[in-house]
């Protein structure tokens, strides 16, 4: 286990990542030296991330070696990180310990009582919404996660990351990666299990780990996979009779959600029943930190939401623009069904990312576009999203968009996302709703721009 206590100066490889820099800005929170460098990062000019992190005490630096010297005491890399990467040899010639990125977080969740937030949907915003619950309620909770609070991105700050004085840390526990059977929370919440990087098998067993090395485990019941870890019903949340925090009377009216758990009303301005899942996954963790559920309610009343989770880029009177991180197939399927507004008409673009999890997922990816898509709904792809690395290009958006079309869906393929906006000019209806879908690609926010600007 590595010595959060006694180890001051770290160097993080891809610092600028989401999961990096969320750790990176909780280690200076707490007094610690942090630098590192990334690709994105050069001497010439200084991109928002590296401002962002530079203003959060971290120092920054190209990635070419020249930010690692003999007083770092430990290096920290993700599995994007490859042993090619210069930076990685020259930390093994001084004879720097290398340490993953999710083993450092396993040791900062065992300072803390942890809350470990675990699923293949929606870790980000139940992270969040238990971190503003939190903070609402004057409990001071510390934060790691994946995107940016909207309340904390107004500061100016990246907003995934808060060294706070209390005694609870909420975390994401990734499957992807498999680190999630690293952590031994206090609280471990499963939200979902459905295929995503993994076959559901492989899944199964990771959650099977999670669920032991959870002091205490809250689990949704209204997913059919994850339902099964359930150890204590009083302590999970769906719809059903048997669970702890039963949600019911949900509505949706525009960009407002309303619903009761265990007869207390909730209203945020969010869209989609799977918030309703969200919130109720968050109050159960919160009241068994002693929390009441009424001051959830009243909390959550002012949840401003996260970075590129369902926000609105543009609202006139018929057109209607949304960018949403969605990315695996259920989470499309998600947010696809979550914006079908009543009169409108719902234009969905996606970016796939990365050749093998596009192969992996076609069947999945047609399977739940097709089945969430309203007659007079569209989908439209642009090409898959290449990340960088040796990889086989072995499928094309297109063939997507063609098993789409072969199910009588009304499906496009526009290769260059740039042409997208002047493609659907045709398309648009009174009430149209574009939403705008992908993950992983840094640019994919000022694309939101381009389109809104070229409507």
């Amino acid at each position: 286990m590595i010595d959060i206590q006694n180890i001051n100066n770290y160097f993080f490889i891809g610092i600028a990542g989401d999961g990096m820099s969320a750790i990176a800005q909780y280690l200076t929170g707490i007094n610690k030296n942090v630098s590192g460098s990334d690709r994105q990062f050069s001497s010439e000019n200084k991109n928002k991330r590296r401002r962002q992190l530079e203003e959060a005490n971290i120092k920054c630096f190209p990635q070419d070696t020249s930010g690692l010297n003999s007083d770092i005491e430990l290096v920290v890399i993700s599995t994007a990180i490859e042993p090619t990467v210069p930076e990685y040899k020259k930390a093994i010639d001084l004879g720097i310990p290398i340490a993953m990125r999710s083993d450092l977080l396993a040791a900062i969740s065992q300072t803390k009582k942890t809350i470990a937030v675990s699923g293949t949907s929606g870790k980000s915003t139940v992270s969040a919404m238990i971190y503003h619950i939190f903070n609402e309620t004057q409990n001071n909770a510390s934060l790691i996660t994946g995107a940016g609070l909207v309340s904390i991105i107004k500061q100016g700050k990246i907003g995934n990351a808060i060294a706070g004085k209390g005694d609870y840390l909420v975390i994401e526990a990734d499957e992807s990666d498999g680190s999630l059977v690293k952590y031994k929370p206090e609280i471990g919440i499963i939200l979902n299990i459905d295929k995503d990087h993994k076959e559901l098998e492989e899944l199964d067993v990771l959650f099977d780990t999670f669920s032991k090395n959870s002091k205490n485990l809250i689990v949704n019941d209204a997913n059919e996979r994850s339902k099964k870890f359930s150890l204590n019903p009083k302590n999970d949340f769906g719809y059903s009779e048997n669970v702890g925090f039963k949600i019911s009377n949900f509505e949706q009216n525009g960009f407002h959600i309303s619903f009761k758990i265990n007869d207390v009303k909730f209203e945020l301005n969010q869209i989609g029943k799977h918030n309703a899942e969200n919130v109720a996954a968050a109050v159960s963790a919160c009241n068994f930190a002693g929390i009441s559920i009424e001051d959830c309610a009243k909390a959550l009343k002012t949840y401003e939401g996260i970075y590129r989770r369902h926000q609105v880029i543009l609202k006139t009177k018929n057109i209607t623009i949304i960018d949403d991180y969605a990315h695996n197939p259920a989470k499309l399927s998600a947010s696809i069904k979550a914006c079908q507004f009543t009169d409108t008409k719902l234009i969905a673009w996606f970016q796939p990312h990365g050749f093998k999890p596009t192969k992996f997922l076609r069947n999945d990816f047609v399977k739940e576009i097709s089945e969430a898509l309203r007659e007079e709904d569209e989908i439209w792809m642009s090409e898959i999203y290449y990340a960088g690395g040796t990889v086989s290009k072995d499928i094309s958006a297109e063939d997507l968009i063609n098993d789409l079309k072969a199910k009588g869906k009304n499906a496009f393929y526009v290769k260059d996302r740039n042409n997208f906006p002047k493609e659907i000019k045709t398309h648009l209806a009174k009430n149209t709703v574009i939403l705008l879908t992908g993950a992983r690609d840094p640019s994919l926010k000022e694309f939101a721009e381009f389109v809104k600007n070229n409507i």
